[in-house]
Order: C-alpha cells, then structure tokens, then sequence
C-alpha cells in the first residue's frame, strides 16, 4: 500500500524544501500522511477546474507547482474561494502537495523540464546556489545556431499553446546558440542575466519598463516571453516521471493538460 506519506517522502527526496525561498509556502497543505493513495494528479495550478479534474479521475493526491495558501490565512471557511478548495479536496478523499521554488530550484527542476522541452542541452544553474548545482534557472546551448525569429517559433512550436502566445524582443537575425531559461516570473533576473553572455533568454511575465531597460544595455540577450503557466507546464510530467519510477504500477500517476493560464482571450491589430 503507498501512502501520501510515501509520495511525499519521494517529492521532497527530489525537491528538497530547504531549497525553497523563505516567503514560500511549499509542502502538504491538506491530507492525510497516512492515508492510503491509488491515483495522484499533477498539475500547476491548484485551482477549481483541477480540483474538478482531481476529483473526476478519483486521485488522492493532487501534486500542484503554485502553492494555495501562499499567504498567511487564519481560517479556510468553504464560503471563500480558497476554502472552498480545500473543503471540496478534503470531502472527495484528496490531499493537495505544492512544490514551488523548490522544484524551481532543484536539479533537475523546472527550468531544467522547460530546457528539455525546447531542445536544449543544459550546461549548469542561471542563478546557482552555493552548492554550483541547484539555484534558479538554467543556462543552456541549443544544438546548433539560428536566428532569433526563428528561435521564437521553435519556444511556441515546443510549449502548449495560450491565448497570448509567445513573444520576443530583439533582431529577428540576431544568431541564437546559448540560452538563459528561468519557468515563471524571471524579470527580476535580467540583470544577472545581461551579464551571463547569453544569447537569449526565455521566462514569463516579462514587464514593459524592465524589458525596454534591458535592451537599452550593450550585448544584452534577446528576450523571449512567454505564458508563465506554459514556462512551467513541462515541470508535470517530470514530477510524474519521478513518481512513476517510485511507485511502479502500485499508484496511477497523471498529469493534467487543462489550460489553466489565465489570460483566455487576445486580440491583435
């Protein structure tokens, strides 16, 4: 019999909670340790339509990136949109697990399952850690050089598609060969990465003000923006591959493909 303690022994063995910042809120929010577990989803977003998903397919489990309860709460009462979650999680048989800036900085981790995605070779941490080896972000080669427009296609060819699609800052000619990539939010970042040397630079939730900055400064990267649940989304199948690997057949481990990002509209003139 696997337990939710079980998988939680084998998620924080691969993302270790030391490794996430001190504002994080990352761990078991809701469920029983000693609870027995037949099925886990995994997703990015702990929010109404996976909870739906979680409860439809009958998981016990559900393994989120983005934490619920990030802030400080004093009560969770099911009359709040937060709470109802939880009541709902808590009356259909499933805990919630969030990995957060752990799994952003473990290795591998997010950035390392984005790098995978886009065809990227890893070449070590963007933001490491003092161990050299974990930190947020990865620096990364592709395979062989091209320009930049058509790295563009390649970054929106490889992440599931949103209703803002990809975009990016720089000459479309300018050659490609080395890449900075940081899953989710990574303007704050672009100083570092300005001196990292690379060629590009592929995060989300890039703002205007930063951006425009940034390609004020000699040699800075290109960037490449794209949607901040898409940047993260391939993290999923390398938490379920590592689950998979754990429990075998013993536990049904499946990975949500709802668009959960939230912007749903865009219109372009």
């Amino acid at each position: 019999m696997t337990t939710v303690g079980d998988v939680v022994e084998v998620l924080e063995a691969a993302y270790p909670p030391a490794l996430a910042e001190s504002w994080d809120a990352v761990g078991l929010v809701c469920g029983d340790p000693a609870e027995r577990v037949d099925r886990v989803l995994v997703c990015v977003d702990p929010v109404e339509s996976t909870v739906d998903e979680a409860l439809a397919v009958e998981a016990g489990l559900v393994v989120a990136h983005h934490p619920l309860l990030l802030r400080g709460v004093h009560g969770v009462p099911a009359s709040t949109p937060k709470g109802s979650l939880v009541h709902r999680l808590i009356r259909g048989g499933a805990g919630l697990y969030c990995a957060h800036t752990n799994a952003d900085s473990a290795s591998p981790g997010v950035s390392d399952a984005l790098a995978e995605a886009l065809g990227l070779t890893v070449v070590g941490p963007m933001d490491p850690t003092e161990d050299g080896v974990t930190g947020i972000g990865r620096i990364c080669e592709l395979p062989e050089t091209e320009p930049f427009s058509a790295f563009v296609e390649r970054v929106a060819a490889a992440l599931p598609a949103t209703a803002a699609g990809v975009r990016g800052a720089g000459d479309p000619n300018r050659p490609i060969r080395t890449v900075a990539v940081s899953g989710g939010a990574g303007d704050s970042y672009l100083g570092a990465v300005a001196r990292l040397g690379v060629d590009a630079y592929v995060t989300a939730d890039l703002r205007h003000h930063p951006a425009s900055e940034h390609a004020a400064v000699a040699g800075a990267p290109a960037l490449v923006d794209v949607a901040h649940w898409a940047s993260e989304w391939p993290w999923c199948e390398q938490a379920a591959a590592i689950l998979r690997d754990a429990f075998g057949g013993n536990v049904d481990i499946h990975v949500s493909t709802l668009r959960t990002d939230p912007w749903t509209v865009a219109a372009a003139r």
